[in-house]
């Protein structure tokens, strides 16, 4: 069983140090249920994609917005937010974690 809060600072780290800006790492697999945590240093992007069945993102630590077409949404740390059922990215406001959630098919 992962701790989430070293798990967050270890690929916080590890997104500082890489030229991308970002590392995730996979916590648990139990399908249909994902759970991955992503790392994004400030003003690093998830460029628009598709939303999985069912999905919502648990912010860690820092900020991030979710942006849709639909509209945007600026979440701080602590924010349990949906991802809407529609192309969307993410942008970190700050040096963030997330906990990405996901419901496949």
């Amino acid at each position: 069983m992962d701790d989430l809060n070293v798990t967050a600072e270890e690929h916080l780290t590890a997104a500082r140090a890489s030229a991308h800006g970002r590392s995730a790492h996979l916590v648990l697999q139990e399908p249909p249920l994902r759970q991955t945590v992503i790392a994004l240093t400030e003003g690093t992007a998830l460029d628009e994609h598709n939303a999985p069945p069912a999905a919502s993102l648990l912010v860690l630590r820092g900020g991030i917005r979710l942006t849709a077409a639909s509209g945007d949404a600026e979440l701080p740390a602590g924010t349990l937010h949906p991802i809407p059922q529609e192309r969307h990215g993410l942008l970190a406001l700050s040096d963030a974690v997330v906990l990405l959630t996901a419901v496949n098919d």
